[in-house]
């Protein structure tokens, strides 16, 4: 018998448009820098470890999703998730919580403006054009 969450999770991200997958992304993102915090405030370092490269994972997905081609909005994304991956290699090193807090700033001003545009725009963001 599976897991009804798993089964739950699943079909909410397979039903999700690209909007909310990003923005599904980001809140993973924000969710695992916060625990690796806490895990940091515990001295926990595995578990810092484990979530940091987590949220660098999704931060790395979000880079590889970008269009190129398109322009310049594309190219500035990518160059601040790089810059972001940089810093959470220096956080995860460092086991520095203030790194990981600017980090994941960035990440909610991101994910505020996307939510902003996906409610101004619907679905005709054309997020295929990042």
């Amino acid at each position: 018998m599976s897991n009804p969450y798993e089964a739950y999770r699943q079909a909410k991200i397979s039903t999700a448009s690209q909007g909310k997958l990003i923005l599904m992304l980001y809140d993973g993102a924000v969710k695992f820098l916060n625990i690796a915090n806490e895990a940091i405030s515990k001295k926990d370092y595995g578990v810092s470890n484990t979530n940091i490269i987590k949220a660098q994972n999704i931060v790395t997905e979000l880079m590889i999703s970008l269009n190129m081609e398109v322009g310049e909005i594309s190219r500035n994304l990518y160059s601040l998730y790089d810059y972001m991956n940089r810093r959470l290699i220096q956080a995860n090193v460092k086991k520095d919580s203030k790194i990981i807090d600017e980090v994941k700033g960035m990440l909610i001003e991101l994910r505020e403006t996307w939510d902003q545009a996906i409610k101004k725009c619907g679905d005709k963001v054309p997020i295929q054009d990042l």
